[in-house]
């Protein structure tokens, strides 16, 4: 029972997206006062767009490796995609709370 590469890059599909989920309110931080709250608005949006589509890869590749019966490896990812997926979605939470609870710029105004 092997699974195609290209289940395979579902895991790397998901790793870039929840890289991406975290790296857009961080780019927000580090320049915040060049940020309006409207565009905060757009990059909070998108982070969180990419980590529902990170969480939807591992859901598929779930999915495909419950299609084929491998349960053995079922078994052996789940513990690991219940823990990191939890870690993304308080981290994404977390920091896209960061940026709007900041304000616009370094004076306060």
């Amino acid at each position: 029972m092997n699974i195609p590469a290209a289940y395979g890059l579902l895991n790397l599909g998901s790793l870039i997206l929840g890289l991406i989920a975290w790296a857009l309110p961080v780019i927000v931080l580090t320049l915040r006062g060049k940020f309006p709250r409207e565009r905060r608005l757009v990059f909070s949006a998108a982070s969180a767009a990419a980590c529902a589509a990170a969480l939807f890869l591992q859901i598929l590749y779930c999915s495909r490796l419950a299609g084929i019966r491998d349960w053995s490896a079922l078994m052996d990812i789940t513990p690991a995609v219940a823990l990191v997926s939890s870690i993304l979605l308080a981290g994404t939470a977390a920091l896209n709370l960061i940026i709007f609870a900041l304000p616009n710029d370094r004076n306060g105004k």
